[in-house]
């Protein structure tokens, strides 16, 4: 008997909902929920909903038989609206209340309200999610309390079921109806041209832009707007999407629209109803094929003189090695002398007006065919086809006679303008362009080495280009060092010999690591990095690095009384390092103030500004400075006051024959005397013997430092010495 009241009941609900018109939704879950009272158990029928979202259509929530409706017919309910049943609503769960007395404490306002309407018993289902719809009914019993059974539960589950699909059904239908008009609204106010093409590649159902972008003249056949070396392309593309080869295409095409070109990107995609009709989307790409056509010209030209770039050049040079032609080729490095003297005298403007001058200069004295590029600042390559060693020495010639005749005035100076010129014969051989580069750079740098103002070709036999050539290969070294992480950190003990010793004294030392294992040291390696300017990222890695050892190792950078640093000339007068390195000292405080960085005599003499901006900005930190090398150049003893330094290193050349040259002994007891009026410490270097170690004990020295008292080791064997 109950399972036919059930199918009745569901028969009842499909049939209201089935023959209802769409306005009258709300009407007919007012319904549903009056027949779900009256064949079952209950005394009202209710429907939750956990948000109201405009636009949607949201049925009345509350059927009460008329007994219990106070003759008000309200059929709005505001059980939805307390906090309780809004977050019950939320909850996947079943709540079943046989009476009030079940609710939490705290659902006063629930309690009252329910019992203004004279609820003795409340059931809410699980809520139900159809689509964008998501309600939950229940059900009152308003005689008496009572327990709702499973066999209701599940009639008023169904009839859930019901309500929430002829609801989605009805909003879905509503949205369609809407949808449909705004579809043909978008359609001609897209900014994209959006249109379908036939199976005769006629254009129809176009929107405003496509008749204005894809349309040339009267014709609505898209082939013949495309301009005619792209329409065999085209015909390809249509062809594959048709046939079912490809799902969707993609297709760049020229449009002229009188005498004026616009590049459009087609998109092609089959008609659901007929694949041999298709919809087209076009997009305008001419500003970004503009863009990208300048972007090509900036990728391979300088945008100062028009000039192929380094870029270009080497690429150039890497095709020539691939091919197999023999035709002699010869590359040429020209730099101009004393450029920086104009910059520095003229300002930038000048500069960058002389580049352009001898760009056009250059143009001119070469022969056809030859490609000049610009390299990079004053530097420029001059790539020579069919040319031999003899036929590139004239053009140098002719290019150093011609710049050296140049004039340059500006703003009523004037300006003498020469080059320093670097040949190398390109061998076929070799496995890359960077061989030749470097005996070009080579060659131009012995060429000013000489004077400036002339020539050079490369010759492998002249010990003089082998020097140039290993400097260069060397900072390319130093530079895949520095991307690789191929240099290691070194320590040397620095002993006290006439002072207490509080802890660990060391100055670190670097190694560069090559591939085939050799450890480099700094006198090999650092005097390409000064000429090359890498020194300042080889410093930049030396500090980080330590910085980075001693977060990883507190303990150890604990029993360190002080550690030095070796800073170089060309650092302390980098503005961009230096403000690098107070930003690292001031983030590691605490590791700063064990530090003591070391500079030359000659860079302290050469850059007194910079290195008082320097002791200033490291006292402020807790740091030390140490003038290193003292002696070796042309020591001036007044900068000693100026500078207030904490240590002066006197030079080794001065400590290595102490015991056998008394001019020697004299002077390194001289900078003991001074010290004591100064007050700052000395330290010896270059201590190879005990014998060295006890005279320096006695003439005064405070520390001293060699292989005598230690030598250099990896700083990760730092325990074997603290052991």
């Amino acid at each position: 008997m109950a399972q036919q009241v059930t199918a009745s009941l569901q028969q009842t609900l499909m049939q209201l909902f089935d023959d209802a018109p769409l306005v009258t939704l709300e009407q007919n879950v007012d319904r549903a929920l009056e027949l779900i009272s009256a064949q079952l158990a209950c005394d009202g029928v209710f429907v939750l909903s956990p948000v109201v979202t405009p636009g949607y259509l949201v049925a009345r929530n509350l059927y009460l038989k008329s007994q219990f409706n106070t003759g008000q017919g309200v059929r709005e309910w505001a059980l939805g609206h307390t906090p309780f049943f809004r977050a019950l609503v939320k909850q996947p769960k079943l709540f079943s209340l046989t009476s009030l007395s079940q609710l939490p404490k705290d659902a006063i306002a629930e309690k009252q309200m329910l019992r203004q309407w004279h609820v003795k018993s409340l059931l809410v289902l699980p809520p139900v999610k159809l689509g964008e719809t998501h309600i939950a009914v229940g059900a009152v019993n308003c005689q008496q309390e009572c327990e709702w059974s499973e066999h209701f539960i599940e009639q008023l589950q169904q009839s859930q079921t019901l309500i929430a699909a002829a609801m989605e059904l009805t909003r879905i239908a509503q949205a369609l109806l809407v949808s449909e008009r705004r579809y043909h609204e978008l359609f001609h106010q897209l900014p994209l041209a959006c249109a379908q093409l036939n199976r005769g590649d006629e254009l129809v159902m176009m929107n405003r832009i496509a008749e204005q972008t894809l349309l040339n003249g009267d014709s609505c056949n898209l082939l013949r707007s495309v301009r005619e070396e792209d329409r065999d392309n085209l015909r390809d593309t249509l062809a594959m999407v048709r046939d079912g080869v490809l799902g969707q295409a993609w297709c760049e095409v020229g449009i002229e629209h009188a005498a004026e070109m616009t590049w459009q990107r087609l998109g092609l995609y089959p008609a659901q109803s007929d694949r041999r009709n298709l919809i087209v989307i076009a997009e305008d790409v001419s500003e970004r094929r503009r863009l990208a056509s300048e972007l090509s010209f900036h990728a391979n030209y300088d945008a100062l003189t028009g000039l192929p770039n380094r870029t270009h050049f080497e690429d150039l040079l890497q095709r020539l090695l691939m091919e197999h032609d023999q035709t002699p080729v010869c590359i040429a490095f020209v730099d101009l002398d004393q450029f920086r003297v104009i910059n520095n005298m003229s300002g930038h403007m000048a500069g960058d007006r002389l580049i352009c001058q001898i760009a056009e200069r250059l143009k001119l004295l070469v022969r056809k065919g030859d490609i000049v590029a610009r390299l990079g600042g004053d530097e420029f390559g001059i790539l020579m086809h069919a040319c031999n060693r003899d036929s590139a020495t004239v053009i140098a010639e002719r290019i150093c006679s011609q710049i050296r005749g140049h004039q340059f005035s500006w703003q009523g100076r004037e300006h003498k303008v020469s080059a320093s010129i670097g040949i190398a014969p390109m061998e076929r051989s070799e496995d890359d362009i960077y061989t030749v580069m470097a005996q070009a750079d080579a060659a131009c740098r012995l060429a000013k080495d000489a004077g400036r103002n002339q020539y050079q070709v490369y010759d492998e036999r002249d010990n003089r280009f082998k020097r140039f050539y290993t400097e260069m290969t060397a900072s390319l070294e130093i530079i895949e060092a520095l991307a690789n992480d191929r240099f290691q950190l070194y320590f040397q003990e620095i002993r006290a010999v006439n002072r207490p010793a509080n802890g660990l004294h060391l100055e670190i030392l670097l190694r560069m690591k090559r591939d085939n294992g050799e450890l480099l040291s700094p006198g090999v390696f650092f005097p390409a990095a000064e000429r090359y300017d890498l020194v300042a990222r080889v410093d930049r890695w030396v500090i980080d690095n330590l910085l980075r050892w001693g977060n990883t190792h507190p303990e150890l950078w604990q029993q360190c009384e002080q550690i030095s640093v070796n800073l170089s000339a060309a650092s302390i007068g980098d503005h961009e390092f230096m403000e690098w390195l107070e930003k690292q000292l001031l983030a590691e405080a605490d590791l700063a103030k064990t530090l003591c960085f070391e500079i030359t005599e000659t860079a302290v003499l050469t850059q007194v500004e910079q290195a008082c901006k320097l002791l200033d900005m490291l006292q402020c930190l807790g740091c030390k400075l140490a003038m290193d090398d003292f002696g070796a150049g042309f020591s001036s003893f007044s900068y000693l006051k100026k500078l207030a330094l904490d240590y002066v290193k006197i030079d080794g050349q001065f400590v290595v024959n102490l015991c056998q040259d008394n001019a020697d002994r004299a002077i390194v007891a001289a900078v003991c005397q001074l010290a004591q009026e100064l007050q700052f410490a000395t330290v010896a270097e270059f201590v190879e013997s005990a014998q060295i170690l006890t005279e320096l004990e006695h003439i005064g020295v405070d520390y001293a430092q060699g292989y005598a008292i230690h030598k250099p080791m990896p700083l990760t064997q730092i325990t074997s010495l603290l052991k």
